[in-house]
């Protein structure tokens, strides 16, 4: 419910009409006429010339009502157009999608979600894989051997972190607008400059970490 009445724009407009137009001067006899204590809330200076404006133009210091039924800029050709938009270039974010119809990015995601039922999908990063790499399935069949042999065996777990120092592809800021998953991935090559981090876990404690 709004803060002010009738009683309080009456008196508002009244008294800057009264007092030389002072903005001021309003809002100290606002404060002592309705008894308002010295950190109590009045009327700002933005709200009492809106009320001036409003009862010079209507003759009321209310706000002005709309009439008829709200506008919507979602209409079927703008519709229409993001979706073009999105078919012909699926990468782009809705923000660049907005640019060229000069709507509203607010406007474009929700045509995209809630006309299109569009979803923005992430980018799936896989490691570029060679012929060496699958000697890692040999690997696992033999550790999974070893302990059906010996069940008391005691593994080294260890894991390494890699940070990149050549930019790839941050799939945290990638979309794909689609109304299904498209299963986009992006194969980036694996020999490039880094900077590992290692690990491992065992029974008996800790190793590391160590830096590479």
């Amino acid at each position: 419910m709004e803060q002010w009445c009738s009683q309080h724009r009456a008196f508002v407009v009244e008294t800057f009409f009264k007092n030389g137009e002072s903005v001021t001067v309003t809002q100290r006899k606002f404060r002592l006429h309705f008894n308002v204590a010295r950190h109590g809330r009045i009327p700002s200076r933005n709200t009492i010339l809106l009320w001036v404006h409003n009862f010079r133009t209507t003759a009321s210091a209310s706000k002005k009502k709309q009439g008829g039924s709200a506008r919507t800029v979602r209409t079927p050709e703008n519709v229409e157009a993001v979706r073009n938009a999105v078919e012909q270039s699926p990468r782009r974010s809705a923000i660049r999608h907005a640019q060229a119809p000069r709507l509203s990015d607010t406007t474009v995601r929700r045509i995209l979600h809630q006309d299109l039922n569009f979803h923005p999908y992430k980018l799936m990063l896989v490691p570029e894989l060679n012929h060496q790499d699958f000697g890692r399935t040999a690997l696992a069949e033999t550790v999974l051997q070893m302990f059906e042999e010996d069940p008391e065996l005691v593994i080294l777990t260890s894991y390494e972190a890699h940070f990149h120092l050549n930019g790839s592809v941050n799939k945290q800021n990638f979309r794909y607008w689609s109304t299904i998953n498209p299963r986009q991935v992006h194969e980036h090559p694996l020999p490039c400059d880094r900077v590992t981090v290692w690990a491992a876990v065992a029974k008996f404690g800790v190793i590391g970490p160590y830096f590479f």
